[in-house]
């Protein structure tokens, strides 16, 4: 018996087709009565080739279902409503997530994690990793002081202002990065 990937058809087949009526060879599965489901695939029906065409233009995945559940089954999402415990941001608070019982040489997943830290000031505070990359847009070190910060700001939004650019708009969203970065750290703990 040999089967035809692309068409579908297994060719050998010694069962006639169920079409009733139909003295051809079924090549062609279809779905049975009893669906697929926690006990394996379920029962197949076989057709010929043009009953499988009427079959399908007849058949209907969504029978006896409620409007909200077809909705539910053509969601994207569909069964990944929830996340995986495994993989949530607080595993490992309780125990150990299941990924830390496997042996990482390259650093895949723990490389990540110690990159997600946050990183740590000379005077102890933690640094979030928007923190870090509002510093980073400012071009301030991780251990600024709070005039450090204003001077920085100052001399940033002088130099990319269009007012002091001739009405050169091309710097606009530096600035506007450099304006969102300074409010963020205006109001962080990390400058208080």
């Amino acid at each position: 018996m040999s089967h035809d990937r692309f068409h579908g058809r297994i060719y050998g087949s010694e069962r006639s087709c169920d079409w009733p009526g139909c003295p051809l060879c079924g090549e062609f599965r279809a779905p049975g009565e009893q669906p697929s489901g926690f006990d394996g695939p379920g029962n197949y029906r076989w057709f010929c080739l043009d009953h499988v065409r009427e079959f399908n233009t007849r058949y209907d995945a969504f029978a006896g279902m409620s409007a909200e559940e077809i909705w539910k089954a053509q969601s994207p999402i569909a069964g990944w409503e929830r996340e995986t415990r495994a993989f949530r941001p607080t595993a490992g608070i309780d125990s150990a997530p299941r990924w830390a019982d496997f042996a990482d040489p390259l650093e895949a997943i723990t490389g990540r994690a110690r990159a997600r830290k946050p990183a740590q000031r000379k005077d102890g505070r933690a640094v979030t990793g928007e923190e870090r990359e509002a510093l980073g847009t400012l071009g301030l070190a991780l251990d600024a002081d709070r005039r450090d910060l204003r001077s920085r700001y100052s001399e940033l939004v002088r130099q990319y202002h269009p007012d002091r650019n001739g009405g050169d708009r091309s710097f606009e969203a530096r600035l506007q990065r450099v304006v969102e970065a300074y409010q963020l750290l205006r109001r962080s703990s990390v400058f208080a």
